[in-house]
């Protein structure tokens, strides 16, 4: 009875979450894009995907080993599910002024729940019968074989995402095999039923074949290689890595390749940010100061307006190269002042002391008082963009190498710190700052590095990000850039290089791909926090220190890291006998 009671709450919980996803017009949106064409939708999946979550977490938690009980528990559990969309229903035709009140509550998102019949109990219940459905597969899963399930899972997610972003590969292939090609497996919007099915099928067999022999094959073959051979292997490969970055934004077109120069600004202050927060430990929530200290710079350095230097003093404007290392050295120096009154603070009182100097950067940048200098709510006109050689980087695919290569600039000198001496003071802070003390680190002046180094990376991105826009206003510098910068590094991987990369591709590319859901995005964010926080708290890409610490990786490494706590703590109890000694 307990179990059946839990199972019944878990539904209702679970229809209450598809529900609401209806009403603040989540489904609707994502209803206009197709998986498949015209036969499956993103917004379908969303609302379907709900049932089936339900049924399989009911089976796992309040079901017996068995198979009957499995299904019957799933069955019971996406039932309940199809209730409060049912009773929403039921409102409907009581309360026929109901988008009065509820907007999104449209005929469209009607059709959806009542699989395009229009009438609200017949729809309701054909809704529950097949929610009851979709739970039995949920309870399903949990009798598969978790490598099979997971492989199951990936190939589809795969084959859907290829089938959400058809736009891009439909821009991509067009060029070559030309648009009659195209059409044959991909519509208007998502990929034909018959070249889903071949995908999915494609996908799923060289997961399945990578998975059983293909990894040993491969590992097996790079062990037999001699030193040259590997190194001719390596080159090989790193060769046609390049090729491809080098042909990348000539492929996907212009509107993409601006997508990627925004992802790849937001993975330059990921890699600065994560050297206070990742490596230090240090919760900075003001690092879009750094940003704008080197926007603002490089607009006053190069501007051709009135407020440009050139305009000021008759010296300049400045070229771009000139610029950029005086607006990478403010940032730094901008840090490292910014460090010195909160360097003793640590955890929430660190947090809100950054977010208090964020906050001050952008009453600043806004008020009138500024005006003069940086134009206050008016900003700063005529920015001309970077040039190499005399050509201008002033369209996407141009401007894409200038970022690249800052990128992976960076991606060198955080590996470098990563692996440094330096780099283990920072980790060794983060962990315990008063054991790292006692080790005979000098915490305030690794902490001070932290800050001044982190912003180095902010002020990169803001010199370039003021080239490639052309105009800086105040709006550009909002509290929420930090938050994104931060949400990056956490979904990513705490103290994860090649995290950082999969975050801002996540949480920044992919909504910037699905523009029509611009306005869930930070709805969409929330969500994303919470599942990793709850599924995988260790990050997309987490760093291998970061799986130990939190229990993820084997029996060896739970060892490792229960000794390791031994030792810290070890090392904590001689640190207090020590200062009871003085």
């Amino acid at each position: 009875m307990t179990n059946l009671k839990e199972t019944i709450k878990l539904g209702l919980i679970a229809g209450v979450i598809a529900l609401c996803s209806g009403m603040i017009g989540l489904i609707e949106a994502f209803d206009g894009r197709d998986i498949v064409t015209n036969i499956f939708s993103l917004g379908q999946l969303l609302l379907y995907s709900i049932p089936i979550i339900a049924g399989y977490l009911a089976a796992q938690k309040y079901a017996e080993d068995t198979t009957q009980s499995r299904l019957i528990t799933g069955d019971i559990a996406g039932a309940m599910t199809g209730v409060p969309i049912f009773i929403l229903l039921l409102i409907t035709l009581v309360w026929t002024g109901i988008r009065t009140a509820f907007i999104n509550v449209s005929p469209t998102l009607v059709g959806l729940f009542t699989f395009g019949t229009g009438n609200a109990v017949v729809g309701g219940l054909l809704l529950i019968i097949a929610f009851a459905v979709l739970g039995a597969i949920g309870g399903a899963l949990t009798l598969i074989k978790a490598d099979t399930r997971r492989l199951a899972l990936m190939s589809f997610a795969w084959a859907a995402a290829i089938g959400v972003l058809s736009d891009i590969f439909v821009n991509i292939f067009r060029p070559f095999v030309g648009a009659s090609v195209v059409r044959i497996f991909f519509g208007t919007t998502g990929i034909k039923l018959i070249p889903f099915i071949v995908l999915l099928a494609l996908i799923a067999g060289g997961m399945y074949y990578w998975s059983q022999t293909g990894r040993e094959r491969y590992q097996s073959y790079r062990a037999g290689q001699s030193a040259e051979q590997s190194l001719t292997s390596d080159r090989i490969i790193r060769f046609l890595l390049l090729a491809l970055m080098l042909a990348l934004p000539w492929m996907v077109g212009g509107y993409v390749t601006e997508i990627i120069n925004t992802v790849a600004l937001y993975v330059l202050m990921g890699l600065g940010l994560n050297i206070a927060v990742g490596l230090s430990g240090l919760l900075d929530l003001g690092y879009v100061t750094n940003f704008a200290v080197g926007a603002y710079l490089m607009a006053i350095l190069t501007s051709t307006s009135g407020l440009g230097i050139g305009a000021r003093t008759g010296i300049g404007p400045f070229n771009f190269w000139l610029a950029l290392p005086i607006c990478v050295l403010a940032a730094m120096l901008t840090g490292f002042v910014f460090a010195l009154p909160v360097i003793r603070m640590r955890g929430d009182y660190l947090a809100i002391a950054t977010l208090g100097f964020g906050e001050i950067i952008r009453v600043l940048a806004r008020s009138d008082a500024m005006k003069g200098l940086i134009g206050g709510a008016q900003g700063i006109l005529r920015v001309p963009p970077a040039s190499v050689a005399g050509i201008g980087l002033d369209v996407p695919q141009r401007l894409y190498y200038l970022t690249i290569a800052a990128c992976l600039l960076m991606l060198f000198v955080s590996y470098r710190l990563n692996n440094s001496s330096t780099g283990r003071r920072w980790t060794s802070i983060r962990e315990d700052e008063d054991v790292a003390n006692a080790m005979g680190i000098n915490t305030t002046a690794s902490k001070v590095l932290a800050f001044t180094l982190s912003a180095a990376s902010g002020g990169l991105a803001g010199a370039i990000f003021a080239a490639k826009v052309g105009s800086i206003f105040p709006t550009s510098f909002e509290l929420i850039v930090s938050i994104n910068v931060l949400a990056l590094i956490i979904v990513g991987g705490l103290g994860s290089i090649p995290g950082i990369v999969v975050g801002a591709l996540a949480l920044i590319g992919v909504p910037a791909l699905l523009s029509e859901f611009s306005e869930f995005r930070l709805f969409l964010y929330g969500i994303a926090l919470i599942v990793m926080m709850l599924v995988r708290p260790e990050g997309l890409w987490p760093s291998e220190a970061r799986k130990r610490e939190l229990g993820r990786d084997d029996d060896d490494g739970d060892k490792m890291a229960s000794m390791s706590g031994d030792t810290i703590t070890g090392g904590q109890e001689a640190v207090t006998v020590s200062a009871d000694l003085r």
